[in-house]
């Protein structure tokens, strides 16, 4: 979220007027459907309304027609009118029973229906009537025709379809209003929507502009601070280089110079031991000639403290001695120019597989070596730093079961990635940095060594560019992960 503004508050800001815009498009849409669901519904409304009022008014036209006919045929006595008189009733009959489901929905024009259908019998009834009248009945009924049941059943009918009609008429106009009641809440409801989205799209813009101006500025400063970090990078670099070749001399010359009075305490130790065997072998001769021999504290000293101290001194001497070459080796390698050139890891890895092939069959040790990726960089360097790696495996393997070892690789991002994972011992998490301590060792000490070759290294894999890590549970195995650049040049910084 904060990836939007400068800060929280101004990405919840924004993200709130997002928020604002996206919710007043969703309300226009709900908005647009329900007004076009209204106005499909007024439409059928409409419909239905001039439907109603066109079977109204085919039954009025057939009413009307059907009383002229009649006239016609009483004044005339044609029987065509006859004829006239039963079609344009069947037709207002037909017309009254399709107004009769139309109208079901409304009560009082339901009504209003079935009277006209009740007018319509009784006037069917009176035409029969009528045209049966012969003599002075029908010369009575012809003088008073307006006063005729006929005339005004028909004048009945007139109104009552006047009455539908208005009726409908005043359904309509109420329809009508209703569709300009939704028309205007649907623009009202449109300007609305605009409004706020105009609103939102307002402020987010200017948020996101007042934050892209000060990420402007923030990168300015931010590439000012870098070129000021490059140079005292550079300069601290260059600094470090120089402390690294002094402490190297120095370790060097130490080194070099402690083997002087080393060598003269390791020549002294062999003279008293020789000594210390005269004074032995003289014993031995007093003892067997009967000569008079020494007390026994001078017995006891001879043939057991000076042994043993001689072989305390000895040990130690011999140890030292392993130190100092370990660090004039370590002294002498970090001098070493380094020259990068294209290595092919998978045959790098085999060969060193195939130099360990003795003490890996002397195991029963099983090693695989995947395809590994190819790089450039040193040769000498990284052999020895996978050579550490592969002989610390064969070193540490778990004495309850064969040792399982495998070199795999990959390429991640720029980068080969060779990981050395075994089934061996593990490490202690409390160990996984301390093993790449000078000096330092983990778990027991059964195997010859003097804690230098992880530290050698860890070095080793940072002056290529790369880093060294482990992971490991204690009793179960462990992976050593060496990470080195695809390409690394001599004098680049990689790391």
């Amino acid at each position: 979220m904060a990836a939007l503004g400068r800060d929280e508050r101004s990405s919840r800001l924004i993200i709130g007027m997002l928020s604002l815009g996206f919710a007043a498009l969703l309300g226009a849409t709900g908005t647009t459907f329900w007004i076009q669901r209204q106005n499909e519904a007024s439409a059928e409304l409409v419909a239905h309304t001039l439907a109603v009022e066109a079977s109204l008014g085919g039954v009025a036209s057939a009413a009307e027609r059907m009383e002229t006919a009649r006239r016609g045929l009483l004044l005339t006595g044609d029987r065509q009118f006859s004829d006239r008189v039963e079609a344009s009733q069947e037709i207002a009959r037909a017309r009254a029973t399709d107004l009769s489901g139309l109208v079901a929905d409304n009560p009082e024009q339901g009504e209003r229906v079935a009277r006209l259908l009740s007018l319509l019998d009784a006037y069917v009834r009176h035409y029969r009537i009528t045209t049966g009248l012969t003599g002075p009945a029908r010369s009575a009924m012809l003088t008073d025709f307006t006063n005729d049941d006929g005339v005004k059943q028909v004048r009945e009918m007139r109104a009552i379809v006047q009455t539908m009609i208005d009726e409908e008429l005043s359904l309509l106009r109420e329809r009508e209003a209703q569709q300009v009641n939704t028309q205007r809440l649907f623009t009202a409801a449109l300007i609305i929507t605009a409004l706020l989205i105009v609103l939102a799209a307002g402020i987010t813009l200017w948020l996101v502009r007042k934050n892209l101006k000060e990420l402007r500025i923030s990168r300015s400063e931010l590439r000012l601070l870098n070129e000021d970090l490059e140079e005292l990078v550079d300069a601290r670099t260059a600094a470090l280089k120089r402390a690294n070749a002094e402490i190297q001399r120095f370790a060097y010359i130490v080194s070099h110079d402690l083997r002087s009075p080393l060598v003269n305490v390791m020549g002294f130790t062999a003279e008293l031991e020789t000594a210390r065997q005269s004074i032995a072998g003289y014993l031995r001769t007093c003892d067997e000639r009967g000569w008079q021999s020494p007390d026994a504290a001078t017995r006891l000293a001879i043939e057991e403290d000076l042994p043993e101290a001689i072989g305390f001194i000895r040990t130690s001497t011999q140890k030292m001695d392993r130190l100092i070459n370990a660090i004039l080796n370590l002294s002498r390698q970090g001098r070493r120019t380094l020259a990068p050139e294209p290595l092919d890891l998978t045959r790098l890895v085999t060969g060193i597989a195939e130099s360990l092939q003795h003490r890996i069959q002397e195991t029963g040790t099983t090693l695989t070596v995947e395809t590994l990726p190819a790089i450039v960089n040193d040769r000498v360097a990284v052999e020895q730093i996978l050579s550490n790696l592969i002989e610390n495996a064969l070193k540490y393997r778990h004495p309850d079961r064969p040792g399982v070892i495998a070199v795999r690789g990959r390429t991640e991002h720029g980068r080969a990635i060779v990981e050395v994972a075994d089934n061996g011992r593990g490490i202690d998490p409390r160990d996984h940095e301390r093993i790449f301590d000078l000096f330092r060792r983990s778990g027991t000490q059964d195997q010859p060594g003097e804690g230098i070759g992880l530290a050698h290294s860890r070095a080793l894999a940072y002056r290529l560019g790369g880093s060294i890590e482990v992971s490991s549970t204690l009793g179960e195995g462990s992976t050593f992960r060496l990470s080195l650049p695809t390409e690394w040049h001599n004098g680049d910084d990689n790391a």
